[in-house]
């Protein structure tokens, strides 16, 4: 009881402080989308951290405090716009459905786009609304990722010809930062593209602007199984076979004659020679949280809420032994599923009605984490009086032992793979150093699974 109370008293006593972005930087809790940037009166910048992310810092001995408004993992946010749940309200109140897990939304999809689908990660959606967003006058220009001198980083794009160039998802810290700097010389509409954390930072930046309503109208949401440090890439090139210098990097090389999910990693080296391996002889980069954000932890946005139409990857087993790739699909705002049904109406898009409880089992690991022990992961930094961005209580659970042990390994094995790379930058040693860790969070996931399915089928 005593413990409890002084837990209260010490949330209390932080919610009467001032806080700015640099306070949710210094606890770990930023995944660099820039936004806060634009409102910060010219004292921040984005810049690289000693762990290989995209960070705001500061370039003037001035705070101010209030560009963390507009930050996605703000600990003490409005209580207007302090969740997805509020912000869909304003944003998508026009949906016909909404789901508890899904959120609101109009129809749910899975399939692919004919003519994208080769050139692209998974399913080519994603390129095909791009195509139609710029030819259908919806917008103007779009603020999405592309290649520039070798590397990734968010830029505008105005030609639908040249469509097929930005297909490519892209495992690398990237900043909005650069979008609200210029936005207002830039003429017309904008559609930008982003993970749930960016869409969300957009949202917040909309509702304190209102103009930038009609100025960005379209937001695409890539659906994201957390965000990786420049250290992750770093380390594939390394496994490659790449000694120094790497460019032109790819995450998603498919195998059209295997599985969707053995896809390879491949990029240039140095003498433009290119160098590929198959992401399976490095183990599982995922559900380990290797080289992940701090901040992906207190993200329960599995599928991107409070974007206009969210996309990701189709990971059940009736669409996984496809090579090719297969797309989930979430139109939420009406104009969204317009895009999709004339779509299909051409015979462009080839698509099916995906039941709501399939897209939820498409991402079912990825609720399992985020959601489902999002409560013990706050518990667990609530005891060490750690800032804690505002989740949404709605969904806290009450999870068993072997889950709470893996939770435990997997935020030990998440920084202690930044720590062994930053001092190291060796795949050899990397592999070394971190293989205990590995093994034991990899033997604890297995018995978890067997426990699971246990009670499955005992229905306990």
């Amino acid at each position: 009881m005593k413990d409890f109370l002084s837990l209260i008293l010490s949330q209390k006593k932080k919610m009467n402080q001032k806080y700015s972005v640099l306070d949710v930087v210094k606890q770990d809790l930023c995944t660099g989308c820039g936004v806060c940037v634009s409102e910060s009166k010219s004292t921040l910048k984005m810049g690289w951290d000693k762990y290989g992310f995209l960070v705001p810092q500061k370039i003037d001995a001035f705070i101010n405090y209030e560009s963390i408004k507009v930050c996605p993992f703000n600990p003490y946010p409005d209580e207007e716009v302090c969740d997805e749940d509020k912000l869909a309200v304003t944003f998508l109140k026009d949906a016909s459905n909404y789901g508890p897990h899904i959120g609101r939304f109009e129809n749910t999809y899975v399939g692919f786009a004919n003519e994208y689908r080769e050139t692209s990660s998974s399913g080519g959606i994603a390129t095909y609304i791009f195509k139609q967003l710029l030819e259908d006058k919806i917008v103007d220009h779009l603020f999405i990722v592309k290649e520039v001198e070798g590397s990734y980083k968010y830029q505008f794009f105005s030609d639908v010809n040249d469509i097929i160039k930005i297909s490519k998802t892209r495992y690398i810290p990237v900043t909005l930062e650069e979008l609200f700097n210029i936005i207002n010389q830039v003429e017309g509409k904008i559609g930008v593209s982003g993970v749930a954390c960016f869409i969300k930072a957009i949202r917040l930046k909309q509702h304190y602007n209102p103009q930038l309503k009609e100025k960005i109208p379209f937001l695409v949401g890539i659906i994201c199984g957390g965000l990786k440090s420049r250290f992750f890439t770093d380390f594939l090139a390394k496994k490659a076979g790449i000694i120094s210098n790497y460019s032109n990097q790819e995450y998603r090389i498919k195998d059209v004659k295997s599985t969707s999910s053995n896809y390879s990693f491949g990029a240039y080296d140095s003498e433009n020679e290119f160098h590929q391996m198959k992401m399976s002889t490095v183990g599982d980069m995922w559900g380990t949280g290797l080289f992940k954000s701090n901040a992906c932890d207190f993200c329960s946005d599995v599928l991107t809420e409070l974007a206009d139409i969210s996309l990701g990857d189709a990971w059940l087993d009736e669409y996984k032994l496809d090579g090719l790739g297969n797309s989930i699909v979430i139109s939420r705002s009406k104009k969204a599923d317009y895009i999709i049904q004339e779509g299909i109406y051409k015979r462009e898009l080839n698509l099916q009605i995906l039941d709501e409880s399939l897209i939820i089992k498409s991402q079912k690991s990825s609720f399992i984490h985020r959601q489902d022990a999002l409560k013990f992961r706050v518990d667990v930094f609530s005891r060490k009086r750690k800032l804690i961005p505002f989740v949404r209580k709605r969904i806290f659970k009450e999870i068993d032992l072997i889950t709470k042990i893996i939770q435990i390994l997997r935020m030990k094995t998440r920084k202690k793979s930044l720590i062994i790379w930053k001092n190291y930058q060796s795949s050899i040693l990397f592999d070394e150093k971190m293989s205990n860790h590995l093994f034991t969070l990899k033997m604890m996931t297995k018995v978890s699974h067997k426990v699971r399915a246990l009670k499955a089928k005992f229905r306990i």
